[in-house]
């Protein structure tokens, strides 16, 4: 949620987010400005202050800072519709560019409050399109959890997956940049695809000619059968560079649509045992989690068998995550969190730069090592549910199905598979925690 304030004589905005990412932040004006990371009550709070003063204003005049400001008050009182009024008013004051964007974005959070999906999925598309908001900050703030978990969310994310004037490019910008890390030689097989097709056919626009001459015969026709074969050379090499680029191109989308579920993925919460509500992505490099989707019964037993194996198991990382298919069909909304409590809201991980390095410090990693256990348990199942389907979709699987899926350290799939798992060929496939290879998957 995003919280703006006006200090004397400067143009001072503060955009606070319990999930914001400073190296995407979309809160960033077109002037020079200064970036600072505050702590307030548990929350990372963006100020943005602009070098440039701004003329003073009459106290009492209403400003769209001011509504925004307002409006941001009213939320965390609880008064959402109120909120909602202020943000409006606030788009209707000849805001700037980031007043807007803070206007919608809030908007839209208030409209994920109130369960209305497609009114916060047309803010956010605004917001995205016009006023430079990064997809990254929908994807992490939890005052949008309840709005993830909703199918407006899932056509949002394919547009900005997919890129367009409607949508924006930045999103489509930042996949495009693991995918070329992931497959650094692709651009090298597009290059020279695209190259040796141009070669081959301008090659062919000399030799059709010439093959008609020689079909006509005469005197000073070329061979046939060399001409003939030459044009059938070229052709040939068109035809399959061709293919071979458009390989590369379907390639490329299937690999961006798996890059977008892996990061919707990591975004994904858990309570552990000692009750701290985590993101997946802080538990990489722990843990191989293991997950169990299926209905009440099926779960129940696969977890029974892997009790078994709980000591070998745990040497290997394992993490057991059950999803009961059903539980997340009616998702409730709750002002803070993924759908949990405020006690549980207050755990929740915020994702500034102080995150950023908090989450890769020896303390931090110890910490959570000491608090994972043999099972996890789910936070937001809306949100795990659809992220499976989508992923049983992608494998042709028929959603709904009983899967498990088994995530690296690093936080990818490893592989899935029908029904439940054997738990002894896991143990033969999983190196321990202290092995090479799992230090080589990190």
């Amino acid at each position: 949620m995003a919280v703006a304030t006006l200090a004397s004589n400067h143009h001072v905005l503060c955009f606070s987010s319990s999930n914001l990412r400073t190296r995407a932040s979309p809160w960033l004006p077109s002037r020079g400005t200064i970036l600072k990371l505050q702590k307030r009550a548990g929350l990372s709070s963006l100020v943005i202050c602009s070098s440039s003063a701004s003329q003073p204003r009459e106290a009492n005049a209403e400003t769209a800072e001011s509504c925004v400001n307002i409006g941001l008050q009213l939320f965390s009182k609880g008064r959402v519709k109120e909120a909602l009024e202020q943000f409006e008013t606030a788009l209707t004051l000849n805001p700037n560019t980031m007043e807007s964007q803070a206007a919608l974005y809030n908007k839209a959070c208030c409209h994920a409050y109130r369960g209305e999906g497609k009114k916060a999925a047309d803010c956010l598309r605004l917001a995205l399109r016009e006023y430079n908001l990064k997809f990254g900050t929908i994807l992490n703030d939890p005052d949008l959890a309840s709005f993830r978990a909703l199918p407006e969310f899932k056509e949002l994310q394919e547009e900005a997956r997919l890129g367009g004037e409607d949508i924006g490019y930045s999103f489509r910008r930042d996949l495009k940049l693991i995918s070329e890390v992931q497959a650094p030689f692709r651009g090298v097989r597009r290059f020279f695809s695209v190259a040796f097709s141009a070669a081959a056919g301008i090659s062919l626009l000399f030799t059709v000619p010439r093959l008609i001459r020689a079909i006509q015969g005469g005197e000073g026709a070329p061979d046939l059968v060399e001409t003939a074969q030459n044009v059938a050379i070229n052709i040939g090499g068109i035809i399959f560079l061709v293919a071979v680029f458009l390989w590369d191109n379907k390639k490329e989308e299937e690999q961006l649509a798996q890059i977008s579920r892996d990061e919707t993925l990591s975004r994904l919460p858990l309570r552990l045992s000692t009750n701290r509500v985590v993101e997946l992505v802080q538990l990489r490099d722990t843990v191989r989690p293991v997950i169990l989707a299926g209905d009440k019964e099926t779960v129940a037993l696969a977890i029974q068998k892997a009790e078994r194996f709980r000591t070998e198991l745990l040497r290997r990382g394992v993490l057991l995550v059950p999803i009961i298919w059903g539980e997340g069909r009616e998702p409730k909304v709750d002002k803070k969190g993924f759908g949990g409590s405020q006690i549980a809201a207050a755990s929740l991980p915020s994702i500034g730069e102080d995150f950023e390095k908090r989450a890769q410090s020896i303390t931090a990693k110890s910490r959570l090592k000491s608090e994972v256990r043999f099972k996890a348990q789910v936070v937001s199942p809306a949100e795990w549910e659809r992220w499976i389907k989508d992923q049983q979709k992608s494998e042709g699987v028929i959603p709904g199905e009983d899967v498990y899926i088994i995530l690296r350290l690093d936080g990818r799939v490893r592989r899935s598979g029908k029904g439940m798992p054997d738990w002894q060929q896991i143990l033969k496939e999983l190196p321990p925690m202290e092995a090479l290879l799992s230090k080589l998957e990190r």
